[in-house]
């Protein structure tokens, strides 16, 4: 079995042109095999192969410069994508825009358990998830540009009732990153900071025939590997390629208190609550955590309830998660989102989303670039720039209640904030709450079919939604309803009697 340890060069030669390529990464750098990646661009720029290949992957992975999906971002390398997050690929983004490709999103969670289908041999994945969102082939299915012609969503109706369809994938190769595996082919993703869907891709890619190749810090002897330790069975994986230097995440190095395998004090430090509207959107939204919740945090602005938790030393009093596979811990913010120190448990994504799909979460705190009239949120099309969903649309349609974080408007605002409460001084030049979003990443007549529990929050006012609409139901200390909110409005919300907003959110 010493064969299957193989240079990257060697694994880039064994891609075949139009493959069907699988990649188990997140952002970071989290379990990114960037060796691999390197070859495969580098074989291409030298030969113009492989080319006309098919990328999947449920979450965004890359460092917006070179390494991860930049790797594959060369006209007539890619033909297509079906990515889950973009934004970390500004080349792959513009390619897109450029029709260059055929550019399809669908929602993270969906992307990773649909590998797990596809591998297991079942007719796609059928799931509530993503029904009235961009994604639902009644809307968008799931098509970025015009040059994504072929349907690969459906719905179909199982007693009486309205489900997705995603059609099954057949992956030829499957790039994976561990720590360490054995002659045979076994892979231990021991030090690794989370598991992501790594045995998904692995195994739709064998069970389709395909290629699945590991990249690995060091190659140990049959035996050497605990087997509990062993995240993907040696039959699976035909090749591995032994980087020593390779690092943990794009921060460099390998930290144990990432993997759980050591408990520290050093907590990492966060911004996303320090000051101004930040903070008074992270102290706004904690009122809504209930003790005892299992909670779920996005990426962006919702990141400071996280930190608000931690500020207030009040991590035992709800079960943190994120959609990696991350149970409880300290989370990491910014670039390295989606990993956390001293987690109490790593669980696979698949696991996790199926955890989220079938309602095990209490609160979601997700951010919010645009809501609609009818409670509609968009996150993944902004600007002419599609960013996609992440794992946005399996937390959101699931979770029991949903607070939405985001600023009243943007680019330009200046606020005045003290003294309990909040003065507009220049209104933002782009409205967030308009008529109708530029596309639907969450859905706000599913919402309410399904009984959940929605708020959004601003800096200067809360809403939440209703059966004819969105409420108006705080508002802060120093805020004209008329001028500072319903003529900054592209719609008339309900007023009733809102409250006012505490002044402990401003400072006092």
């Amino acid at each position: 079995m010493q064969d299957k340890v193989q240079t990257p060069e060697a694994v880039a030669a064994a891609i075949r042109d139009g493959a069907v390529i699988a990649v188990a990464s997140s952002g970071g750098g989290l379990l990114e095999p960037d060796d691999i990646f390197a070859a495969i661009e580098a074989r291409f720029l030298a030969t113009g192969h492989p080319r006309d290949l098919t990328l999947v992957h449920a979450l965004g992975f890359g460092d917006r410069g070179q390494r991860g999906a930049n790797r594959f971002a060369h006209e007539g390398m890619v033909r297509r994508v079906i990515g889950g997050h973009w934004t970390w690929s500004r080349p792959m983004q513009d390619l897109a825009r450029d029709n260059k490709i055929e550019a399809y999103s669908l929602p993270g969670g969906v992307i990773s358990l649909l590998l797990r289908e596809s591998g297991a041999g079942r007719p796609g994945l059928i799931t509530r998830t993503g029904l009235d969102t961009f994604v639902d082939p009644r809307r968008q299915g799931g098509k970025v540009n015009a040059a994504a012609r072929q349907d690969i969503v459906e719905l179909i109706e199982v007693g009486g009732e309205t489900f997705l369809r995603y059609l099954p994938l057949k992956i030829d190769v499957a790039l994976l990153k561990g720590t360490y595996a054995d002659t045979l082919g076994n892979l231990s993703l021991r030090e690794e900071p989370a598991d992501l869907d790594t045995y998904a891709a692995a195994l739709a890619a064998h069970n389709n025939g395909g290629l699945v190749a590991a990249q690995v810090r060091a190659c140990v002897q049959p035996g050497s590997l605990a087997s509990r330790e062993v995240a993907v069975p040696g039959i699976f994986v035909d090749r591995v390629v032994v980087s020593p230097g390779q690092e943990q995440t794009y921060r460099g190095g390998y930290d144990p208190a990432l993997a759980g395998l050591l408990r520290t004090t050093a907590l990492p430090a966060s911004d996303e609550a320090s000051e101004g509207v930040k903070r008074v959107l992270a102290l706004r939204a904690a009122a809504e955590l209930r003790e005892g919740a299992t909670v779920n945090f996005g990426f962006g602005a919702s990141a400071g309830v996280a930190a608000i938790i931690s500020e207030r030393g009040a991590q035992a009093k709800y079960w943190t998660t994120i959609e990696q596979g991350i149970h409880g811990g300290a989370m990491l913010i910014g670039n390295l989102f989606g990993m956390a120190v001293n987690p109490h448990a790593i669980m696979a994504a698949t696991q996790q989303f199926d955890f989220y799909h079938g309602g095990g979460l209490d609160i979601a705190f997700l951010g919010m670039a645009e809501c609609d009239r009818l409670g509609n949120v968009n996150v993944s099309h902004l600007g002419g720039d599609f960013i996609g969903p992440g794992g946005f649309i399996d937390i959101t349609q699931n979770a029991r209640k949903v607070v939405f974080c985001g600023t009243f408007d943007t680019k330009g605002a200046r606020l005045a904030i003290g003294e309990g409460g909040i003065r507009v001084e220049t209104p933002g030049q782009v409205r967030k709450l308009v008529h109708d979003v530029g596309a639907v990443t969450f859905s706000g007549p599913q919402a309410l079919k399904r009984g959940q529990e929605v708020v959004y929050v601003t800096e200067r006012a809360v809403f939440r939604l209703v059966a004819d609409g969105v409420e108006l139901i705080e508002v802060a200390d120093g805020i004209d309803i008329r001028r500072d909110i319903l003529e900054r409005m592209d719609f008339t919300p309900v007023v009733r009697d809102p409250a006012r907003m505490k002044a402990e959110y401003f400072g006092t």
